[in-house]
């Protein structure tokens, strides 16, 4: 089969289409024949070397690329009952060291990790929900903060962000969504109840119209101290990426947000999606042949929503 790997770090020039042998389930697990992969930043963090470099993934001599995926199911392992082949699942490989990633014809994953695909998404807009949808869900676990509580979110319009916008608003928080001028009318449409316009001093703007500040933030942008001082004293603060923590400053809780597959928070994102309340964003979509123009593309940025890989 073919797959994509990276033997050497660098630009989107170093992803290699390999010929692979076809993994074969084992017990507990199932093949999927793949039939879309999005295309994330921690794949592009993985191709660059970045994540190697922080410690999360150890040396490799070959690294497979693609956490996303959405296929059907083409052979099953000893104990797995409750799918058969032929149905329409996605899941989430969150093993960044593995030899073998998402962006291939098949991939094996245990079958505790997967869900019913959405019934009414194509499996290319499906392949956009796993990783993004199950960070944002993880992301307001840590939270753990009751209905009522006001939760900022910056990157409101990104893939990560609009998931936790509207999973926020589903839980009963009020959001003040940060994003660009433009997209004030997007970030509303995924349940914010203020926007606040990205840009300098954003601590005095958010407390402008949120006095002493918001119980807690989700920085997907990755803003750092701008965000923590739109938080009030003895807030919360979830990061989403390695070495973006900043300073906890006023006793506010500071804390990473580490993915992990979950195939029964999986599925309770898939009813959502179904219900209407979670929107499925495709930027574009592209043949795995072209997954160097997929990277090149997610390098330019602007992109609302997720480029997707797909079986030709």
């Amino acid at each position: 089969m073919r797959a994509v790997v990276v033997r050497r770090f660098g630009g989107p020039e170093v992803l290699e289409f390999t010929e692979q042998p076809v993994p074969v389930p084992g017990i507990g697990q199932v093949r999927l024949k793949v039939a879309a992969a999005a295309v994330n930043p921690v794949d592009a963090a993985t191709r660059s070397g970045f994540l190697t470099e922080a410690g999360i993934i150890p040396p490799r001599a070959v690294l497979g690329i693609g956490w996303d995926v959405a296929g059907t199911v083409d052979a099953v392992g000893e104990g797995v009952t409750w799918f058969t082949v032929g149905d329409a699942v996605i899941g989430l490989r969150d093993r960044p060291s593995a030899a073998l990633g998402t962006y291939a014809e098949f991939v094996v994953l245990d079958a505790s990790v997967i869900a019913a695909a959405p019934r009414n998404a194509s499996l290319a807009e499906a392949a956009t929900l796993p990783l993004n949808g199950l960070t944002a869900t993880q992301a307001l676990d840590q939270l753990d903060l009751p209905p009522g509580a006001t939760i900022l979110v910056t990157g409101a319009a990104g893939a990560v962000g609009g998931y936790a916008v509207a999973l926020a608003k589903a839980r009963g928080f009020r959001v003040v969504a940060v994003a660009g001028p433009a997209d004030e009318a997007l970030v509303r449409s995924f349940g914010a109840e203020v926007f606040v316009p990205r840009g300098d001093f954003l601590g005095d703007r958010v407390r402008a119209v949120v006095p002493g500040g918001a119980d807690a933030a989700l920085d997907t942008a990755l803003l750092g101290l701008e965000a923590l001082d739109a938080v009030a004293n003895r807030g919360r603060f979830v990061v989403f990426a390695a070495g973006a923590a900043p300073i906890p400053l006023r006793d506010i809780r500071v804390e990473h947000v580490w993915i992990r597959a979950d195939g029964a928070a999986l599925a309770g994102l898939v009813s959502l999606a179904d219900d209407g309340a979670l929107a499925l964003r495709v930027a574009d979509t592209l043949p795995l042949t072209e997954a160097v123009k997929a990277h090149e593309r997610l390098a330019e940025g602007g992109l609302r929503g997720r480029l997707v890989l797909t079986e030709e």
